[in-house]
């Protein structure tokens, strides 16, 4: 499955009934240096929309919002440890939580890259 994501610039990769969830590219670059990163406790329950965590930077703090209902599955222990991989890799090793999907068809509701890239022209 492709990458989708949210009008809140979250991105989401769904494999294997497993979700990833992080900031996008256009947010990283709109915070500025990340410097700390709060995320939500494995096991907890979201709805979508509800703010799972917290991204603080030199610049500002934003919420993480869930782009799906889902179960908090794990969390990128590497991210709290290193806030920086936000920036550096947004879309591979700086992911903030994997998110069991409380309903599939939320994620393909989600934008495609060609809407996103619209959505932040």
């Amino acid at each position: 499955m492709s990458l989708k994501f949210t009008k809140d610039h979250e991105w989401v990769h769904s494999d294997g009934g497993v979700a990833t969830v992080g900031i996008t590219v256009h947010a990283q670059d709109a915070l500025g240096d990340v410097v700390f990163v709060e995320l939500p406790e494995v096991g907890k329950t979201f709805a979508q929309g509800e703010v799972a965590g917290v991204v603080e930077s030199v610049k500002a703090a934003a919420d993480v919002f869930m782009p799906i209902d889902g179960e908090v599955t794990e969390v990128n222990e590497s991210l709290r440890a290193d806030p920086a991989l936000a920036n550096s890799d947004p879309l591979g090793a700086g992911w903030f939580f994997k998110v069991k999907p409380g309903n599939a068809a939320q994620i393909e509701a989600l934008l495609d890259e060609a809407a996103y890239k619209a959505l932040i022209a």
